[in-house]
């Protein structure tokens, strides 16, 4: 197994830039996650390093070997795809034996590969059956044992539980993340699901438009995201993203208003004077029905989830909000609702959408 390193690289279709500098240092080991919008390159990053996609500019380097010109069988990667791509004639055996037998690696040799990967993948019955003999999480086992018996230094998957059903997704998930634990593996994994970034990573790449907006642990992105795009991506549900001003400013405080809402938070070292424009940014589990609460409006939605109550509130301001509750509350919609929250949870990003450190960050 090795790390990977990325150092500027660009890629450009035409003359339109796809990857626009990305520079990324991954550990022997990791489990890191691209994760972002459809469109923002996450699977053309990924594509670049398989060999898929060549490169525009910069250097891709696996181990301590640069691999810009090597092709894609010679980099030691191997690629789980969307689709499983098996094939329908051969055996479950066959399909993950298929790339060593085209490689001339020796029957005995083969057959070991293919029953070790089989048994870490729990899959040692299904071996004689074919693949419309098999559930879709079945299936995607057979594609990533496919994978393991290649023995690559880095294992890439792009978003190889979309086409599987809900409950299913979250049984593979903790298989994939059993995996890398036992393999000790290499691995990249492409979703544009934040839950599945924030469960599997070890650290998540987030993009847009071509651009690394943030990385880090999974705590870390939720709990100090650098701007409002990485605020409003990670995090179920999205973080609500109100607009304000500052009023006054003391050495220790800000004081904060947003429409009839008013309220200090501490903050120290920020440079805000009065009258700038914010943003402020508060988790919906940070919220809660506060008769003296400072957020006040009208309830939209109400969504009764068991062991939690999710509202939507529509502000004075004409902003809409998510709270989180615990238990089976009873609200009216169209009814009026006060919200307050601990201004502690508040994360504030300055008119250019970048995080503004608060006292305690």
């Amino acid at each position: 197994m090795a790390g990977l390193t990325l150092r500027s690289v660009i890629k450009n279709y035409g003359e339109v830039p796809v990857i626009k500098g990305v520079d990324l240092d991954i550990a022997h080991g990791e489990f890191v996650v691209f994760v972002g919008p459809s469109g923002c390159g996450k699977s053309t990053l990924l594509r670049m390093i398989a060999g898929l996609e060549d490169i525009t500019g910069g250097e891709v380097k696996i181990g301590d070997r640069v691999v810009n010109d090597v092709e894609p069988r010679d980099r030691g990667v191997a690629m789980v795809f969307q689709s499983y791509a098996l094939y329908p004639h051969m055996t479950v055996y066959d399909n993950v034996g298929f790339g060593l037998k085209l490689a001339g690696t020796p029957k005995d040799v083969r057959d070991k590969k293919i029953r070790d990967a089989a048994k870490v993948l729990q899959m040692e019955h299904l071996l004689d059956r074919r693949p419309a003999q098999l559930s879709g999480g079945q299936r995607q086992r057979v594609a990533i044992g496919r994978a393991i018996v290649r023995q690559p230094d880095v294992f890439l998957f792009d978003e190889p539980l979309s086409n599987l059903d809900a409950a299913l997704r979250v049984d593979m998930r903790m298989e994939l993340a059993r995996l890398h634990h036992d393999l000790n593996a290499t691995m990249i994994y492409v979703t544009h699901d934040q839950v599945e970034a924030m469960t599997l990573a070890d650290k998540i790449v987030v993009l847009n438009g071509g651009v690394v907006q943030q990385v880090g642990s999974p705590l870390d992105l939720y709990n100090t995201p650098a701007n409002l795009f990485v605020a409003g991506f990670i995090g179920s549900p999205r973080m609500n993203l109100i607009s304000g001003s500052v009023a006054e400013v003391t050495p220790e405080r800000l004081r904060i208003v947003s429409g009839p809402s008013s309220f200090w938070l501490e903050a120290r070292g920020h440079g805000l004077a009065p009258g700038a424009e914010i943003t402020l940014g508060i988790r919906p589990h940070a919220l809660s029905v506060d008769p003296s609460g400072t957020l006040a409006g009208k309830v939209q939605l109400v969504e009764q989830l068991g062991n939690e109550t999710v509202i939507r509130v529509l502000l004075a301001v004409g902003t809409e909000v998510t709270a989180v509750l615990a238990g089976q509350g009873v609200h009216a919609v169209g009814g009026p609702i006060a919200l307050g929250f601990d201004a502690a949870a508040v994360h504030l990003f300055g008119a250019d959408g970048n995080r503004i450190a608060l006292s305690g960050d």
